[in-house]
């Protein structure tokens, strides 16, 4: 069997990190491909405290093979958990960027935004880049891991 599986808790409320680098070699938005977008994002970011970082360096149940979701992966994780009130999502308050959640995805080739998705209530999903997406922000962080 193969899947995935995400953790049951945020990994906190993080930055995606490397403001004004693009980092061409995490663009993948497909499902399966969360885990090659994290490792290009370690291995090209210097910065330690991102959101990639922490779900890399994720040690959980006896596994520490968990990474950042890709686009498409973070609208799994909405569409089959969120939607049916699974997954303990941070929804936020109307006016609060809480409630968004950092995929792997790198958005804009300025470097200055990676892809985000909303779990807030009465928003349906979006996603997007800029406005809430740019990389200095904080936003929620959660891990997924393949078996």
């Amino acid at each position: 069997t193969k899947g995935l599986v995400s953790t049951l808790a945020d990994q906190g409320n993080k930055q995606w990190g490397c403001y004004g680098t693009y980092i061409i070699n995490a663009t993948d938005t497909a499902i399966g491909s969360g885990l090659s977008n994290t490792n290009a994002i370690i291995n090209y970011c210097s910065e330690t405290d991102i959101a990639a970082k922490i779900c890399y360096d994720l040690n959980l149940n006896g596994y520490d093979d968990w990474y950042l979701p890709s686009k498409d992966e973070l609208n799994l994780m909405y569409n089959n958990l969120h939607l049916n009130g699974l997954g303990n999502f941070t929804t936020g308050t109307p006016g609060n960027i809480n409630g968004w959640y950092w995929s792997s995805t790198d958005g804009e080739d300025n470097g200055d935004a990676a892809w985000v998705q909303s779990f807030k209530d009465g928003q349906n999903g979006s996603q997007a880049t800029y406005d809430i997406g740019i990389k200095d922000f904080y936003n929620n962080v959660r891990a997924i891991r393949s078996f």
